[in-house]
């Protein structure tokens, strides 16, 4: 009886380049042979050779002594099956239609239900639910789509089974229970040829081991008579105990790496089972405690709603209290000071005087505490409606205490600042004006508040009041007592903007300050009567 495979002088040339040279060996029906060689060596080309994916360049192959003279899909219909180390499956397709591409049970039509039952055996023996057999190969693991590629070549044995690698992505059990199922294919007269860097898959699967080295035929070994060694020895080209002890050793690690892998597999499915057994237990206890949370959550919920709206009463009656502070005893301090002031002008003992100065020495201490005290806060219309409506409602309330006509420009509308922005306008306005009702004796007073070409904010506040004779030297402001341009010139240095005073339109005082801002008005201004 003819080999089932013969291979003669096989020569393999691609691209002018040899690749292999020298191959001869037999196959008979049932045998096992194993490929052996570094990287490189030209394991790969062999197998694809064989397979008929690549033509041999010179020598001879046969298939039970007739010449092979065919490509893979011939191959195929002669009975030779390949799997390679990289399976090429239609992602888009299911894992089901993948094993039975080009195998495909038929009755008069597609069998779609013995292939199931086909594919849900081999399944259960890998492990894998018969779900696995509906999800998209494209969504699969290395391994995973391993499995299909070699349960594709199960479902329809041949005559000779050509492996490449195909069991380096395989876990530990999974290869063992492959290993079983080559033994049985062996033993129903399969010939199978398998490489794999793996020496101790190889002696425990073949009859004999064909040794490759830069793409020659290094040797053909019995597997019961020789050792990992000797094949080590003949895959390098030497027996260097400095060049073959390290690949030992590399291959004895590996083995025992595949075998702990393996062992803290099982043990994470032992563990999965155990907790598989608790997890109604479990599931009961995080319903109750999910439960629990909510009533938990409602009730926190609760209770921060409740001091959320205690702290915000607070605050608000704190910055009530804050704001009349500063909004009328500010004021109430200020008109005492003016009046101490007047009563200074007119007492000519100098005793008196010099105890009324101290008096307002005091009072100005109290009113620079109270300001720094409520720098911080904003008038309420400033909160609630903006810059603009605080501007009106100052306004109003100063003209009718003070009798002067103020005319008010502002532009409409006014987006909302910054609190630092709005505030600083708010209080050189209020510092303004007060130093209007000091010193001006004016009658009217112009207040216009724009954005400028350079996307700032400009204020101006101009009267008709006596003004200065000559330009005010700030730092000589308090000897002239002019309290409020000093305020003013420091909230405008803190901003990095500008102070300019000079003599208004109307023969009185007026004061241009421009502050920088990155957040220009959307339009220009338009007069609003005051």
């Amino acid at each position: 009886m003819a080999p089932l495979l013969t291979v003669r002088d096989l020569e393999i040339v691609l691209a002018a380049k040899p690749i292999l040279s020298g191959i001869s060996f037999e196959l008979d029906h049932g045998d096992i042979l194993g490929v052996a060689g570094l990287r490189s060596a030209g394991k790969s080309v062999l197998l694809q050779t064989l397979a008929g994916i690549y033509p041999p360049t010179s020598g001879e192959m046969q298939i039970e002594g007739l010449p092979m003279r065919w490509r893979t899909p011939l191959a195929q219909q002669h009975g030779i099956e390949f799997v390679p180390q990289t399976p090429a499956l239609v992602d888009l397709l299911p894992v089901l239609a993948n094993i039975f591409l080009g195998r495909e049970q038929r009755r008069q039509r597609l069998d779609q239900a013995t292939m199931a039952q086909i594919a849900y055996r081999w399944l259960e023996q890998f492990g894998l639910p018969h779900t696995f057999a509906h999800q998209r190969a494209g969504d699969l693991t290395e391994e995973e789509r391993q499995l299909v590629a070699l349960m594709r070549a199960f479902v329809r044995p041949g005559r000779l089974l050509i492996l490449d690698e195909a069991l380096a992505s395989i876990g530990f059990a999974r290869q063992q229970t492959i290993l079983h199922h080559l033994r049985t294919l062996a033993a129903n007269g399969t010939g199978i040829i398998l490489s794999s860097d793996d020496l101790n898959l190889l002696f425990a699967i073949t009859n004999r081991v064909l040794v490759l080295y830069q793409g020659r035929q290094a040797a053909l070994r019995r597997t019961a008579d020789t050792t990992p060694r000797e094949i080590v020895e003949l895959m390098v080209g030497s027996v260097r105990q400095e060049r073959v002890t390290p690949l030992i050793w590399a291959f004895e690690n590996y083995y025992q790496a595949q075998q702990q892998a393996e062992s803290l597999r099982q043990q994470q499915l032992q563990l999965r089972d155990n907790l598989a057994e608790q997890d109604s237990l479990n599931r009961e206890l995080v319903r109750r405690l999910h439960d629990q949370m909510v009533a938990l959550n409602q009730l926190n919920q609760a209770l921060q709603e409740a001091n959320h709206r205690l702290i915000a009463e607070r605050e608000a009656e704190r910055k009530a209290l804050a704001r009349e502070l500063h909004d009328q005893v500010i004021q109430d301090l200020l008109s005492f000071n003016y009046q101490l002031e007047h009563l200074e002008e007119e007492i000519e003992a100098a005793e008196t005087v010099h105890e009324l100065q101290v008096i307002r020495r005091g009072i100005r201490e109290v009113v620079g505490m109270l300001r720094q005290i409520c720098s911080d806060l904003r008038p309420p219309t400033l909160d609630s409606h903006g810059l603009a409506a605080a501007l009106r409602s100052l306004v109003s309330q100063w003209s009718e205490q003070t009798g002067i006509q103020v005319e008010l420009i502002l532009a409409e509308p006014l987006e909302r600042w910054s609190e630092t922005i709005e505030l600083t306008v708010f209080r050189i306005v209020q510092e303004g004006l007060n130093n209007v009702r000091k010193h001006a004796r004016a009658s009217r007073v112009l207040l216009e508040v724009r954005r400028t070409s350079a996307a700032g904010i400009m204020v101006r506040l101009a009267d008709n009041g006596r003004g200065m004779a000559t330009p005010p030297d700030l730092q000589h402001l308090a000897e002239q007592k002019h309290f409020g341009l000093i305020s003013i010139s420091e909230r405008v240095s803190l901003l990095r903007g500008t102070l300019q005073i000079g003599r208004s339109a109307w023969g009185g005082l007026e004061l241009q300050i421009e502050l920088p801002n990155p957040s220009p008005f959307p339009a220009e201004g338009v007069g609003v009567a005051g």
